[in-house]
């Protein structure tokens, strides 16, 4: 038999003077995306994104619009912003960049650690 995770998610009030980054931890983006939003599995990146494309996709699914199963756990947290949130999390989202640090599996990977068979 096999298990599935079970994801809950839960909308968290969002304050006015909270910055879209903040919103982004907040409510658990860098979850699937990635805290660069670099995209996750089936998740999408979004950093490189045009802003005018990531607003034009968050006001889709503010209106219930997806194109993908996946997409419509994103129709809940995209009618939690209000408008000016929405808009700033598209500016935001297109600023996202990936930071100097080594992608996660040169971290992983020890080219001294030998194949184990020793």
């Amino acid at each position: 038999m096999r298990y599935y995770p079970i994801f809950f998610f839960f909308l968290l009030p969002l304050s006015a003077n909270e910055n879209p980054a903040q919103l982004y931890l907040k409510n658990a983006c860098n979850a699937c995306h990635g805290m660069y939003g670099e995209g996750i599995g089936a998740s999408p990146r979004l950093q490189g994104q045009k802003e005018g494309i990531l607003l034009k996709k968050l006001k889709e699914l503010k209106k219930g619009k997806t194109r993908t199963a996946f997409g419509n756990i994103m129709i809940s947290f995209a009618k939690g912003l209000n408008e000016d949130q929405t808009i700033a999390m598209a500016k935001y989202l297109s600023t996202l960049k990936r930071t100097e640090q080594k992608e996660i599996y040169e971290l992983e990977y020890d080219d001294n650690a030998g194949d184990g068979s020793s």
